[in-house]
């Protein structure tokens, strides 16, 4: 995460020194959005305000946005999820940029000018956190995809690795269903419903996935090796557990096959216990072709 990613058109996740783009990286950002968890939620009339000046006005214009894990369940007001989706679509029409005469609810043209599309960056310190509830809720936005396929895509294929809360996974859950209405009506298409259909595993999840070491290697906890669903969702297929029992169900141990998963017995995580004598046997369990490979 060295480097700012681009998860939809024209709009970046990255940390706060990726502000100032390096040389081959141009145009520059047109707008920079820092998530806070200090910051308020945009109103409406603020995004008014921020477009007009956008219109008329070259420089880079900045914009702050509540950070992950601000949202506090279960009870959400309108004026978050109405934010969220107002700010989904400033950042849509930045990135995209308008060309075209508009028309105003009326009916009449918009005196509104033109405006070429503007690179967008989402930040914050260590751009693996904070920014995460603004990109996932952007990403089913522009993508039109529900929570789950987001939290998959955000990082299977936008290739960028983050952290979310499990308040963030709730919120967007609550929110899904507007997210998703207000994208198909803003893009003049029908919502098929089925996509609001969630995979069990997510009802299994606390909001984080598990962190990849290597190209072919994750790093997790329990809750997550007692997830299997999301880790075939991740593209792993095999488990191996240190310490802690897995509590598969005969279903998921039968399709996920017996000889792709491995516990090491006999194993606290109290810094005293010795592993070294079971290095050798799960390196052989690494390196092992999987069946269903």
């Amino acid at each position: 995460m060295s480097r700012a990613t681009e998860i939809s058109k024209n709009v970046w996740l990255g940390s706060s020194a990726d502000t100032a783009p390096e040389p081959e990286h141009e145009p520059p950002y047109g707008l920079l959005i820092e998530a806070s968890d200090l910051a308020q939620m945009p109103s409406i009339e603020n995004l008014r305000d921020l477009s007009e000046i956008m219109d008329h006005a070259d420089a880079t214009q900045c914009l702050e946005f509540p950070g992950s894990g601000t949202m506090t369940p279960p009870r959400y007001t309108p004026t978050e999820v109405d934010g969220i989706i107002d700010t989904c679509r400033f950042i849509q029409s930045v990135a995209n940029g308008r060309h075209q005469e508009a028309h105003d609810a009326d009916g009449d043209l918009s005196m509104t000018p033109p405006r070429e599309p503007r690179r967008i960056l989402i930040h914050c310190t260590d751009g693996y956190t904070e920014t995460s509830l603004l990109a996932l809720a952007y990403l089913m936005y522009s993508e039109g995809l529900p929570a789950h396929s987001a939290w998959i895509q955000l990082h299977t294929v936008k290739g960028r690795n983050f952290f979310a809360y499990e308040k963030d996974l709730h919120f967007l859950r609550f929110a899904e269903h507007r997210i998703l209405e207000a994208a198909a009506e803003d893009k003049g298409y029908c919502l098929n419903y089925a996509v609001l259909n969630s995979p069990g595993w997510i009802h299994r999840m606390d909001g984080s996935l598990p962190s990849r070491i290597l190209s072919y290697m994750y790093l997790g906890n329990l809750q997550h090796a007692n997830n299997p669903g999301l880790l075939a969702a991740l593209g792993i297929k095999r488990v191996l557990s240190i310490g802690e029992e897995l509590s598969w169900t005969d279903k998921e141990k039968s399709k996920w096959g017996i000889d792709n998963s491995m516990v090491v017995r006999d194993l606290q995580d109290n810094g005293c216990d010795p592993l070294e004598y079971q290095f050798r046997r799960c390196l052989d369990f690494i390196g092992m072709p999987t069946d269903n490979s």
